[in-house]
Parts: C-alpha cells; structure tokens; sequence
C-alpha cells in the first residue's frame, strides 16, 4: 500500500519526541491525570467570577437527575419564574414529567407516522436510517415544548411528580425504542404485502394504545383535573379548586407560548443569516408547529437575548456544554483550559466549521440568568443549571464571553426584544435536512 508509515519515519516522530521538553512534561502529567484536569488553568479559572452587573433573582435550581430533560426543565424553569412573579411565590416547580410523558407518547405516534409516509424507502435509505436510529428519546427543542403546553397545558409538579423512571430515564427509553422497532417492522411488512389502509391504521392505533398503557406505568396516569394550592411569600395560603392542565396554562401562562421564539446562530455556508429554517422530520406533535428558527449574526443574536436580560426576564438557550467545562466549580471558558500546550496538537476550528464537521453541537440546555456588560460588551454570563446544587455556585455557573460565541447556537426570546428583526420569522422557512447539527438538541 501506498504512503504507509515506514520504519524511518516512525524513528523521526521519536527523536522528535523525546528532544520536546513539553512533550516530557505533559508525559508526566497525563500518567496520572486526565487530560482536561491536566489542562487547567488557574489564571483564566480566577476571571469566572460569579458576579455580574445583569443579574436576575430565580428560584432554587432544580435537579434533571439521571434523564435528558435538560430542554424540558429549562423551559419550565422560565415559565415559572412568570408564574411567581404573578403569585408572589417564592418557590415553585412545574411538573417536567406531566410534560415529558406526553412528549413521549406524541413522540411515538409521530415516529409510527414517518415510518408509514417512507416505508416505500429502504432501510437503508439515509432519512429511513436517521428515523429508525433516532427513535423516541429524552432530548427536545424549544419548539416542541410549546406545542405539547399548548396542547396537554401544564401542571405544578406537587400535582404531578416524579418516578423513578421518569428521573431514570435510560432502561424505560431502551424498551421503548425496541418495541417501536419491533412497530416499524410490522408496519412497514404490512404496506409490504399490500395490506389496506384501514388494517395498517388500525394496527397502529393498537400499538399506540399498548405506548400508552407502559408510558402510564412509568409515570402513572397524567391528571384530567386538580385543586391547585399554594402559599405566597407572605405566607398566606390559596386554593383554587377544579382546574385543568389547560386552564392553568391559559390563566397563568397566556400567550407566553406563542411570543418565544427560537433564535440560533449558525454560521454556516448554507444558513445565510437574517433567514428562517426548518428541518425535516423533526417534531414531536402531529399536527404541531413546526420547528422554525432564525439565523443571526452573533452580534444580533447576544443583542436580543441581552434585551431581555435588562428587561428582567431568564432565557433559555441551547449549548455544547462536553467543551471546556468543569462540572464541579461551575465554569465553561476555554481560556480555563490549554489544551494545545498540554497535547502539542492544533486544536482550533471555526464555529462553522465545527458544526459542519461534526466537532461540536447543542447537547444541552439551560438558562442565562444574568450577564456582566463593560462598555455595553458582555464578558461573561451566569447560568441556571438543571443537575441540582451540588455543583457549581448552588447549581448556577458562569461562562465566558468567548465561550459563549463558540458554544452557545440557540436561545428562546421573546419577539419583542428582536427588533427590526422580528419581521424576518414570517419569511418561507428553508427546509434543512433531518440531520442538520441545528437537530442535535432533540436527536
């Protein structure tokens, strides 16, 4: 084969290795360290400070636990904070899992449905490939959290709590997706060997109806009706008899569901900014809105959701929070962390480019809770995590202004603080691939 490595070059590499007193030193210190400890920094780590000059009193943090709610527990954690405001609360939760059993449920029906509209597709075929690999899974967009408030509406969550299965997501998810797998197979063998519309339709109601019954032993039956109680700050105690999921969510919500919007900044070749996007196959709710974002410059992009920070009001955002992070002290900055000196590698790539080559996507998200402006710049952000108060500052944390720029893609603000950008969201959205990284959120 050609341009093998030989002998004589391997001899080179060598020589070269152990003539770099850098190479000697990271030697010593990746023998028992790994390698991000390794690469701390002190000097960048000591300019994380928790102090800011945006910042916006919330509730306590609350705690995802072993699931992949982040998206579901940072939008709740911003419709509460409205709810608090209004009821003078000081401390408040909506059920994440009233939310998140009916995104499972809808998610399978949705699933059963695009198995049906590509079974002429091979299993083979890259959009059949990506459907049956994706499943039905814990992750989602801001989008699809609206469609399921405003369909189901919500709940606090002393009417509806956890499980051990709704905070330990992972084996009720594997099953699930078996048997979704074990639906595919029987639905796409019937279209197969020309079974008709009703019996496939059917078939797929009774494999729904069966979702339903495991979904509902998972988390148990969502409620229908509830007496909402409560105690505000001045400790006096309310009780509102006979509500329902959606009642609660038009009396105390309103029309906060359709007023955010998803902002995301790609900047990619085929995202030009300052237009809507779309991507194929990515939902929760038949029938819902789809999910539609718009592209900004970076400048516009921080502009809107700082906006909203002055104007007292979190944002939820979406992150590559596996980059230049440590979990313990609550600090995402890549100035904390050098790891081309500890690994003698060239490391640096473009936002673009990480995307497009599949360095970096949204993997989690939270809310930004404050942020330090010097000369109207921002310099670093504070974070309302969802992974408890062990970790960090009482489970908040900090990032840098540049980190940010690299890792941060998507926010959810509301449509007053866009500005003359607003009128971009009623553009035709361009329709992206059901793999495109802007997916990676809910994928």
């Amino acid at each position: 084969m050609k341009n093998a490595i030989l002998k004589k070059d391997l001899k080179g590499w060598s020589d070269a290795y152990k003539k770099d007193p850098a190479r000697q030193v990271a030697t010593l210190a990746l023998g028992k360290a790994d390698v991000t400890d390794a690469s701390f920094s002190p000097g960048g780590f000591f300019k994380m400070q928790q102090k800011f000059s945006v910042e916006i009193p919330t509730l306590p943090v609350t705690d995802q636990e072993r699931s992949g709610r982040c998206w579901i527990f940072a939008a709740t954690n911003v419709l509460r904070e409205e709810i608090a405001k209004k009821l003078n609360l000081a401390d408040f939760q909506l059920s994440q899992s009233y939310l998140a059993v009916w995104d499972k449920f809808e998610r399978c029906n949705y699933f059963l449905e695009t198995i049906l509209q590509t079974a002429s597709l091979p299993t083979a075929d890259r959009t059949v490939n990506f459907i049956l690999k994706s499943g039905v899974h814990d992750g989602g967009q801001w989008e699809m959290f609206a469609n399921i408030v405003r369909k189901y509406g919500v709940v606090p969550r002393d009417v509806y709590g956890e499980t051990f299965q709704s905070s330990h997501t992972r084996g009720m998810n594997a099953l699930m997706n078996r048997n979704l797998k074990v639906c595919a197979v029987k639905l796409r063998n019937m279209i197969a060997d020309g079974a008709d519309q009703k019996a496939v339709r059917g078939e797929k109601e009774a494999m729904l109806g069966k979702l339903y019954g495991f979904l509902a032993s998972c988390y148990t039956q969502p409620p229908e009706s509830f007496d909402f109680e409560y105690v505000d700050r001045e400790k006096v105690y309310h009780r509102v008899e006979g509500m329902t999921p959606k009642r609660f969510a038009e009396e105390y919500l309103g029309e906060l569901m359709d007023d955010f919007v998803s902002i995301i900044n790609a900047p990619t070749r085929d995202k030009p900014f300052d237009k809507t996007y779309t991507i194929r196959y990515l939902g929760n709710v038949v029938g819902g809105r789809e999910i539609l974002h718009l592209n900004l410059s970076l400048e516009d992009f921080k502009a809107a959701i700082i906006r909203q920070l002055q104007a007292g009001r979190i944002v939820w955002f979406g992150s590559d929070v596996g980059k230049s992070g440590e979990r313990e002290k609550g600090v995402w900055d890549d100035g904390t962390f050098d790891y081309e000196t500890m690994t003698g590698l060239d490391l640096a790539i473009s936002k673009g480019d990480g995307l497009d080559y599949r360095f970096s996507a949204m993997g989690h998200a939270m809310c930004l809770t404050g942020v330090n402006l010097e000369k109207g710049k921002p310099t670093r952000w504070k974070i309302e995590n969802s992974w408890g108060d062990k970790s960090g500052a009482k489970g908040y944390y900090v990032c840098s202004d540049s980190w940010f720029d690299k890792y941060v893609y998507q926010a959810s603000v509301s449509r007053a603080y866009l500005g003359d950008k607003a009128k971009l969201l009623e553009q035709k959205p361009v329709v992206l691939d059901a793999w495109d990284p802007m997916g990676t959120l809910a994928n």
